[in-house]
């Protein structure tokens, strides 16, 4: 009986010393350089990107709020306080087969596929032919309407559809639409 108790004494010991032991262990101080490794890892997780569809982009209006042209930002922006950027012109919106919005000030449409890995081709455009009231000197209707239609991709950037297009000079545009 005596060495029962003896084994269960020694096995409750044992025990509690792996109990202080793993307790010490989370409260000992970490190494600097571990910490800014853990901090590296906190912030690769937070970076990661959420996978988007494109069930995500139809049946919304979009409104162009900024274009890039080669990463350039080319002055045109609805946000920025002495626009006169109106909330009707520079629209977007996609039903299953066709894109469609204003210009400055005419509607358009396009038939359009959205394909893997976030491609997307718009076909020829088409327009009302109303003449504009004025325009804006850094972006044009019919560059819009070019823009749109050179389309090769799309993306979903903090809640922003942005879309790129190439055109025939080598030119990259980047088109940024908010809701």
């Amino acid at each position: 009986m005596k060495k029962t108790t003896l084994s269960v004494t020694l096995l409750q010991v044992l025990f509690l010393t792996i109990a202080i032991l793993a307790i010490s262990c989370k409260t000992t101080p970490v190494n600097p350089e571990v910490q800014e490794i853990e901090r590296k890892v906190e912030v690769i997780e937070v970076n990661i990107p959420k996978m988007v569809s494109f069930t995500e982009v139809p049946d919304k209006e979009w409104k162009l709020i900024e274009v890039y042209v080669n990463e350039r930002n080319s002055g045109f922006s609805r946000n920025s306080p002495a626009s006169n950027v109106t909330q009707e012109i520079y629209t977007l919106s996609f039903d299953n087969e066709f894109v469609s919005g204003t210009g400055a000030p005419n509607r358009y449409s396009a038939p359009y596929t959205a394909g893997e890995d976030r491609t997307i081709n718009i076909q020829l455009v088409r327009a009302t032919l109303m003449a504009p009231i004025g325009e804006l000197s850094n972006l044009r209707e019919y560059e819009y309407f070019g823009y749109i239609q050179n389309a090769y991709k799309w993306n979903i950037v903090n809640d922003r559809l942005e879309i790129n297009s190439k055109l025939e000079n080598g030119s990259e545009i980047r088109l940024v639409f908010s809701l």
